[in-house]
Order: C-alpha cells, then structure tokens, then sequence
C-alpha cells in the first residue's frame, strides 16, 4: 500500500463538473493498492496516518496531529502510485492490483479512516475524478506499508 499524503488548506474532488467532495483544513491522501494488501495492513496505515504529528505548533515544530487541529481528510484511489518507468517511456501499472479487487480495499481503507476520522471525505474508485487543492507548505510524505511494517 502506498499513499501519499498531502497537507492541505483545502481540498475538493469533481466527477463531471460536479463537486461530489470536500474538505477545509486536513489530509489529502492518494491511495495506491498492490498484491498483499490485506485489512489488517489498511487498519495500521489509517492509524499511522491520523496519528501522525506534522502540523506546526505554536513555535513552528511539526508537534500536532490531525486531531489536535481539528482537521479532515479526503481520500482519492490512485492506481498510478504503482507505476514503474525503469524501462522505456510509457510507464507499466502491473503492481498495481486489479481493480476488482482494489476496489473493496479501497472502501475498506476509507471505512478505517472514517473510524479515526467520521467526517473524512473521498472521491469514487476508478471514476474519472478533477482533484484541487491548495498545499500548505508544501508538506508532502510519501508512505509505504513496504517500509513502514516490515
């Protein structure tokens, strides 16, 4: 599982010009999935995740987490994490898993997030979705169940 996660002022997703999400101050996090993801490994990483202490007291350390500032989160499914470019220009998405079964992790994921964080938003699995959002920092991790419980 890898996600990246973005610190946001604000972030919203729109399918055809609609708005179908949208948060003020929080997480925005793009969620790629692979073979060997389990429910068990979603759990740690929503965990991780909401537990993470990256926004700036008030002497400007990264001392306090999602809850300490009353922040959301928005999750949108993006396959693309998986990419590999090693050979050639156009990039392979094998890593990836397949939608079939990413989907039901998918949803699986945001249900744990929404356990941490009951407000949290997300975008539709596989739809052709119009992400904004406006950074703060910027302040971008990129998290990788590979490296984080091994």
């Amino acid at each position: 599982m890898r996600v990246l996660l973005q610190l946001v002022q604000s972030a919203s997703v729109a399918i055809d010009g609609k708005e179908i999400a949208s948060i003020d101050k929080g997480y925005l996090l793009f969620v790629g999935l692979q073979e060997g993801d389990d429910e068990a490994r979603l759990a740690k990483m929503a965990n991780k995740i909401y537990k993470l202490r990256i926004f700036p007291d008030e002497n400007g350390k990264t001392n306090k987490s999602l809850s300490d500032v009353n922040g959301n989160i928005l999750v949108v499914s993006q396959f693309t994490l998986y990419a590999n470019a090693r050979e050639g220009n156009r990039p392979s998405f094998v890593s990836a898993l397949s939608p079939d079964k990413a989907s039901p992790l998918f949803d699986k994921f945001v249900e744990e997030i929404k356990k941490l964080c009951p407000n949290a938003q997300c975008g539709v699995f596989g739809a052709d979705m119009k992400v904004s959002l406006v950074n703060d920092g910027p302040f971008t991790l990129w998290l990788d169940s590979e490296d984080l419980f091994r």
